[in-house]
């Protein structure tokens, strides 16, 4: 039994490659990316052989430790990232416990992430190759080490099963996740910034870990080569004793899930509310522009866009802080303008099944448009406007907002237009309604990827009459440039922006049908 879930796993992982052939270049290019950090690491690990042994011992438990950590808090808003032998699937079979156990921790090796922590983990015996009982030890704790990450991530997407269920917390721990991410940089700098001021406090926080259940399995070689047999023999027993603790919980856990799934129900809701709908005015394109509000504002897929917007320019203060030039800042309202006008290029991707009632409903194409690309502009534009003053106001230098201004509302309604046409005529593989923004459903990567790389070439020639008269102001120094571009923009931003809506609305009417087939496909 343990052998054919091993088997199902790599059936459902090489079926999905075969359902397009972007599909495997783009977990080709996943795994080149996860194999060159796998190589960077395991280069660092066997150069570390020849190194001091406090500073070994203190980089091996650190790092051991944060994969243990990182095992463990991931899952909590990716679990629903890899759906493939879902424990709930298994509710009408009846496959004994103690197989089922093995086969789900074993499969969660098959996959980029545990076959990346297998080969780091595995590195470490070369580390710890000074000596044959230091190896040995080194390849023990390594097992056990890469087990209790398996288990752990195990357990708690079990525990969470529940609780993951709820759309309100897939909603909120979804967007949650991505504040941390992108502040990803100011994040890293300050702690580099704290390891480097106190580096005599990294081998007693290391020597303080391996007595936990984080570290203990990463000390045991160290402990070996120290001559320290009898803190090795007693973190050997806490690997053991929290990885057998970590099963049967896991264990019972399961036993509870495979009896009372977690169900996920709707809660009733009065009508006779008509939300957006009774404050825009009753046209075609304004239904389809509440439809498009209210999912900004309720789906995490789009309010992930609005989350960052307000985190870019924490990011860039950061980042000048850092250098003392501030003059990135300069990006904040051109950068912000491309993210929300872009954002609305897989609008028909999102929209899944429900793709339907617009073709049912019969709505021109040209007010489909016309209502999406007015629902990212009525928050889009005053967040653009407010940027580029913002920086002119920051810099003290009135004389570049005209310029800014220019550039930034080019790329709002150039990109808004542009937008409207690639959504119109080419679909991507997305999360789907309820999913978290973070799931990467089977589908076309490489054409994903081509149509977001050809958007971004096709928008940038667009808007080079804006970036040209931008330049020509910084270089010259003539504030005319700035009120030229200022013109350019609003005119031809928004003479591109009519020109893409009525596009996009004219191979919305003639595709309308392979856009459904296309988008239901991604079930």
């Amino acid at each position: 039994m343990v052998a054919h879930l091993l088997r199902l796993k790599l059936t459902l992982l090489r079926n999905g490659l075969r359902r397009s052939p972007w599909q495997l270049v783009g977990m080709a290019f996943g795994g080149l990316y996860a194999l060159s950090v796998v190589a960077t690491l395991v280069v660092v690990l066997v150069l570390l052989r020849q190194a001091d042994h406090e500073l070994v011992y203190t980089a091996v438990v650190l790092g051991g430790s944060a994969a243990v950590l990182g095992w463990g808090i991931i899952p909590v808003v990716a679990s629903a990232t890899d759906l493939t032998l879902d424990p709930a699937r298994f509710t009408t079979f009846a496959v004994p416990m103690k197989q089922m156990l093995a086969g789900l921790a074993l499969g969660g090796l098959i996959g980029i992430p545990g076959l990346a922590t297998a080969l780091v983990a595995l590195s470490t015996v070369v580390t710890w190759s000074r000596g044959v009982l230091p190896a040995l030890a080194a390849l023990v704790g390594a097992a056990l080490g890469v087990l209790t990450c398996i288990v752990l991530s195990k357990v708690v997407t079990t525990a969470t099963a529940s609780l993951a269920s709820s759309r309100r917390f897939k909603d909120v721990s979804a967007v949650a996740f991505m504040v941390p991410l992108v502040l990803l940089g100011p994040i890293v700098a300050g702690v580099g910034r704290g390891i480097t001021a106190s580096t005599g406090f990294l081998p007693d926080f290391a020597r303080t870990l391996s007595w936990t259940p984080l570290g203990a399995p990463w000390a045991l070689a160290g402990d070996i080569e120290a001559g320290r047999l009898g803190a090795a023999a007693f973190k050997l027993l806490i690997s053991v004793a929290v990885l057998a603790g970590l099963a049967w919980f896991w264990k019972l856990l399961l036993e509870r899930a495979l009896v009372t799934p977690p169900y996920s129900g709707s809660g009733k809701r009065k009508g006779g509310k008509l939300g957006l709908l009774g404050f825009l005015p009753a046209a075609p394109a304004g239904a389809v522009m509440s439809r498009a509000l209210t999912y900004w504002v309720r789906d995490p897929r789009y309010s992930g866009s609005l989350i960052v917007i307000p985190l870019l320019p924490v990011v860039l203060v950061f980042q000048g802080s850092q250098t003392g030039d501030f003059s990135t800042l300069a990006l904040l309202a051109p950068l912000s303008a491309f993210i929300l006008a872009w954002s609305i290029s897989a609008d028909v991707s999102y929209d899944n099944t429900a793709f339907a009632l617009h073709l049912a409903s019969g709505v021109r194409g040209v007010d489909d448009r016309l209502g999406r690309a007015l629902a990212c502009l009525a928050f889009a534009l005053p967040v653009v406007l407010v940027f580029a003053v913002g920086y002119s106001a920051f810099t003290a230098d009135l004389e570049a907002l005209p310029g800014q201004l220019g550039l930034s509302l080019g790329i709002l309604f150039t990109g808004l237009g542009l937008s409207s046409v690639v959504s119109a005529r080419y679909t991507v593989a997305v999360p789907l309604p309820g999913d978290s923004p973070f799931k990467k459903p089977p589908g076309n990567v490489g054409q994903t990827l081509a149509v977001q790389f050809a958007g971004l070439g096709v928008l940038m020639v667009l808007v080079l009459p804006e970036a040209a008269l931008l330049v020509a102001q910084l270089v010259t120094g003539n504030s005319l440039f700035g009120w030229l571009n200022l013109a350019v923009g609003l005119v031809l931003g928004m003479g591109l922006f009519v020109i893409g809506v009525r596009l996009g609305g004219k191979w919305l009417d003639a595709r309308g049908p392979e856009l459904l087939a296309q988008v239901t496909v991604n079930r």
